[in-house]
């Protein structure tokens, strides 16, 4: 410690602080005291992959869900209660939709991947747009479940035709928000700063809103056929 002797009391020199040296950087740390980031002053890593295998966790859960449901299904069918439900006029209109909306979030995946960014953003438009449409057409389907009687309480067939259509409308919904995200995230970005976040983010996306078209053909021919 750098001391002057002034009269009978040490004069301690302020550039020597507590904590060592006194230099920026010392026990870790920089000028402002603020601790470096891994040692080598820049932040983590950004990994894509996170997002994908994030994904995967919360489409396995709902996977096993529907699961879950479709074995009930397929074993309460046998119940003397059961009675068979017609399947709606509009739910075939409403699937080829669905078909077409993972066709068009295809294309916007490998505009984007080609560096198209503003056909990407066309295509995600469209997509948002199909989804909406899906949606409503779902809504179509149970007014005229409704009209013909068929109720949510009638009987354990019609039960499952709300609860199926119903719990895949709320998950799908749930993608609509996102890739309402994904189309304001794509407008507020110049082409040339479309970043691996954003990109990642329409990957995971594209994989979640996949799956979703694949559970509604699954549940679409179970209820078709599993009468």
């Amino acid at each position: 410690m750098a001391t002057t002797v002034t009269g009978t009391k040490p004069h301690v020199d302020k550039k020597v602080s507590r904590g060592g040296s006194g230099l920026p950087g010392s026990n870790g740390k920089n000028g402002n005291g603020w601790k470096k980031n891994g040692g080598g002053g820049g932040g983590p890593r950004f990994s894509p992959q996170k997002y994908r295998v994030t994904m995967w966790v919360l489409l396995a859960a709902i996977i096993m869900m529907f699961v879950a449901l479709s074995s009930a299904y397929i074993v309460l069918s046998a119940n003397e209660q059961w009675r068979p439900v017609r399947m709606p006029r509009v739910f075939f209109l409403s699937t080829g939709i669905i078909l077409l909306s993972s066709i068009t979030l295809r294309t916007a995946s490998r505009s984007l991947t080609e560096g198209a960014v503003d056909r990407y953003r066309r295509w995600l438009s469209l997509t948002l747009l199909l989804g909406l449409v899906f949606l409503a057409s779902q809504l179509f389907g149970w007014r005229e479940l409704v009209a013909e009687g068929v109720y949510f309480s009638g009987q354990p067939h019609s039960s499952f035709f709300f609860l199926f259509t119903g719990l895949h409308g709320v998950h799908l919904a749930g993608g609509i928000i996102a890739l309402l995200y994904l189309v304001i995230y794509g407008l507020r970005k110049r082409t040339e700063e479309f970043d691996k976040k954003g990109r990642a983010l329409v990957d995971a996306m594209s994989l979640y809103w996949h799956v979703m078209d694949a559970l509604w053909i699954w549940l679409f021919l179970l209820l078709l056929v599993w009468r």
